[in-house]
């Protein structure tokens, strides 16, 4: 029994990094997304994209998404294989990007893959390496419903007052 619990205890620390590490996108928040990583993880997006560190990837992301109005990922379909303090993932994502270009409002949507390799070290699990799979994207005009103002791309929004600045 102490197994299964370390399991399912195991599946959803693994879980809850790769829900962190999108919102540390969404609020483009550097610390929270460096802590998904180990300190000697690496990155790779592609060639077009980034190849690298995580912590250079975190850096490269949260540059590139500050040009955006605002974004929003959410990920599904999660699979972890345990193998002792060692994991392998595959985590379907989909990322929203809207952004102003010649003024029109543009929404671009990705749809990818986050396939990682964890370890757990110290008793924290981190990424040690990702593959991001881009498998569809596109681009397209979209008139807003209305004008948003409550959600913040910083520490300032506020699931930070309930959640605080590791969650």
């Amino acid at each position: 029994m102490a197994d299964l619990l370390t399991q399912v205890a195991d599946r959803q620390a693994i879980t809850d990094q790769i829900y962190r590490y999108c919102r540390s996108m969404d609020r483009i928040d550097h610390e929270l997304g460096y802590a998904v990583w180990h300190d000697d993880g690496t990155a790779d997006y592609g060639e077009a994209v980034f190849q690298g560190t995580g912590r250079g990837f975190i850096d490269h992301v949260c540059v590139q998404h500050s040009h955006l109005l605002v974004h929003s990922h959410q990920v599904t379909n999660i699979v972890i294989e345990l193998d002792g303090e060692r994991a392998g993932s595959e985590a379907y994502v989909t990322a929203n990007l809207r952004m102003e270009r010649g003024g029109k409002l543009l929404q671009m949507t990705v749809l990818s893959r986050y396939i990682d390799r964890w370890s757990k070290r110290d008793g924290r699990w981190a990424i040690d390496h990702r593959v991001a799979v881009m498998d569809m994207d596109e681009i397209r005009e979209v008139t807003p419903m209305k004008q948003l103002d409550q959600g913040r791309r910083d520490r300032t929004d506020p699931s930070y007052a309930v959640l605080g600045a590791k969650a």
